[in-house]
């Protein structure tokens, strides 16, 4: 079931993130090292839970922004490391808590930590990477980047809060979703991608521009995962596809889908989101709705938008591979829906 998502019209060369990976690699080492060593617990259930999710296979996108953007200003010290594993703990701690708030059942193909170990463990582990993010962060010694990561992690928690809030509301406004995703997702990719010229002391423009970087591409992120869950493929998502229908999660789709749509097709949105009528026959009729009404086309073209305002962001800065390597992140990103 689905949609093929075709965001170009012939071949092209698939987008990589290689060149990020190669460039980071040697200090994504000295990360994992340390998210091994500070997951761990005398506590039996915390390093089980926290490495369920840390060996999960994620990408670690975060953090290689991080190490990225401190390698590009000519860092040379330990602290980006540190600052690395931090928001890497933070991410993981994010979705330990999303998926008790959304009680989902799969995350990158295995059952979550709530559905083996419970809500309360994982809730729990969560804040105990959380706490281990902040000791990471003082260890560093920058005023500055613990300010912009504890200020990233207020906004985060404000994101789900406001998310919970706007639930099942299908009049919710492109604006107030875009609010939303700002603070659940971007705000996470602006810090991490913000803290590496911190410590390497660069100049304010340079930070300014990392900073607008990683917004954008965080949002570009979102809306393609947003596109993804009504036309990827779980290997893509991380999830299981369908899975926002399912949980009732108002997302941009659904949002041009419900107000473009006739007065019957809103009212199979209501039923299906507000009442949670979200069988398999629903999420094919919701796709087809989408397809029709250009909803999930529209989602990519937003999220290009964005992944433009990411690249001109890091137009003005002097050449070199970490910034090539980051521009190929925003190709990489939107190319997971072609």
């Amino acid at each position: 079931m689905g949609v093929v998502l075709n965001i170009e019209n012939g071949k092209r060369e698939v987008a990589s993130i290689k060149d990020l990976i190669d460039l980071t690699a040697a200090d994504m080492a000295r990360v994992n090292k340390l998210i091994l060593s500070k997951a761990g617990s005398d506590v039996e259930m915390i390093p089980e839970v926290a490495n369920h999710l840390i060996s999960s296979g994620g990408k670690r996108l975060r953090p290689m922004l991080t190490l990225a953007s401190a390698q590009m200003f000519g860092y040379s010290g330990e602290g980006h490391v540190k600052l690395a594993t931090s928001v890497e703990f933070m991410h993981t701690a994010t979705l330990l808590h999303d998926d008790v708030v959304d009680e989902s059942g799969m995350r990158r193909g295995k059952k979550t930590a709530r559905m083996i170990w419970g809500n309360q463990a994982s809730v729990l582990v969560g804040d105990f990477l959380l706490g281990q993010a902040f000791r990471m962060m003082v260890d560093v010694g920058s005023l500055e980047a613990l300010d912009i990561l504890s200020s990233a992690a207020s906004i985060i928690a404000e994101g789900e809060v406001m998310q919970l809030a706007a639930a099942k509301n299908l009049e919710t406004t492109e604006d107030e979703h875009f609010a939303v995703i700002k603070a659940k997702t971007a705000a996470l990719f602006s810090a991490a991608a913000e803290v590496g010229p911190v410590i390497a002391q660069a100049t304010r423009n340079d930070r300014a521009a990392l900073r607008s970087y990683g917004m954008n591409l965080g949002l570009a992120f979102q809306l393609i995962d947003d596109a993804l869950d009504y036309g990827g493929t779980s290997k893509d998502l991380g999830k299981n596809v369908g899975d926002d229908f399912r949980e009732g999660k108002v997302t941009l789709p659904v949002i041009l889908a419900y107000r473009r749509g006739t007065k019957a097709e809103r009212t199979f949105w209501k039923r299906a989101i507000e009442d949670n009528v979200t069988d398999d026959a629903g999420l094919e009729k919701a796709i087809g709705l989408m397809t029709r009404h250009g909803a999930i086309a529209d989602t990519i073209g937003r999220a290009r938008h964005f992944g433009e305002i990411a690249r001109d962001a890091l137009a003005p800065l002097e050449a070199t591979p970490q910034k090539s390597a980051l521009i190929d992140v925003i190709d990489f990103c939107i190319s997971r829906v072609s």
